[in-house]
């Protein structure tokens, strides 16, 4: 009976939505994080009379053949890079993006990885990492003896030293934006990686066409709804479970065959 194995691929395909789900919800506080939809297709049919073949010698068409649907297979899983919301820090190295954009920081390999995390800090040296400890491309150094730091909308970075009366600049965050974003390789620690589905980065200033504006003193939120996850997890584990009855249902009409006499 197809109907077994049909029913099997349908309880993988909700298998892999609820991982994806669960992993929207766990990531729900994590900042810069942008959540995932699995998408699917159904499977090959099996045709045992086509469309449109003669009807007979008589002549005529056949108007709707008969196709049996072997299932469901999962195609891709799509992020879906929606702003977040910011929430206020009022920690001066705190930056969120405000529109499309992420920062560039390099990996101890030497690659440019790109994330949209701006929980930034200083370290020993006076650069601006991650918290991850990656430096962040553009910013500058930092004077050890600067008294505070400013970012403007633009991405310009300004310290106040002691004995100066205006700030002096030290640094521009360098700003990428992606053709695809969608298809950005997702490498841990909220960060990515180009693809040649996504397209090399373009660089450029932030508030400049296409790019968004910095926000000091803000992180950008995930983007999870956990009302609409909920929703979707409950969705999920009803169709799991009807899956499971067909499979059910089909062992019932094995067994009823079985014991045919």
């Amino acid at each position: 009976m197809r109907s077994l194995n049909t029913a099997a691929t349908g309880m993988l395909a909700q298998q892999l939505n609820v991982e994806v789900i669960s992993n929207n919800i766990a990531n729900l506080n994590t900042t810069g994080f942008k959540r995932q939809r699995a998408e699917f297709q159904d499977l090959l049919y099996q045709g045992q009379r086509r469309a449109g073949t003669a009807a007979s010698d008589a002549g005529g068409t056949v108007p709707a053949g008969i196709q049996i649907g072997l299932g469901v297979k999962p195609t891709a899983v799509y992020r879906i890079h929606e702003q977040g919301s910011l929430l206020k820090t009022d920690n001066s190295l705190d930056l969120a993006i405000q529109g499309r954009g992420f920062f560039q920081i390099t990996l101890p390999t030497g690659e440019t990885a790109y994330t949209r995390a701006g929980s930034l800090q200083l370290n020993n040296q006076g650069t601006i990492v991650t918290a991850d400890g990656f430096p962040v491309i553009g910013p500058g150094q930092i004077p050890q003896t600067a008294t505070s730091i400013s970012v403007n909308q633009s991405g310009q970075v300004f310290v106040q030293l002691p004995g100066q009366n205006t700030a002096q600049q030290v640094g521009q965050f360098t700003m990428a934006t992606f053709v695809n974003e969608a298809g950005l390789l997702p490498i841990g620690n909220t960060s990515f990686m180009p693809t040649a589905a996504s397209g090399d980065a373009v660089t450029g200033t932030a508030g400049t066409a296409g790019v968004g504006t910095l926000q000091q003193g803000f992180v950008e939120a995930s983007n999870v709804n956990a009302v609409n996850e909920v929703t979707s997890l409950i969705t999920a584990q009803r169709a799991y479970e009807m899956n499971s009855k067909v499979i059910q249902a089909s062992d019932q009409m094995l067994n009823v065959v079985n014991q045919l006499r």
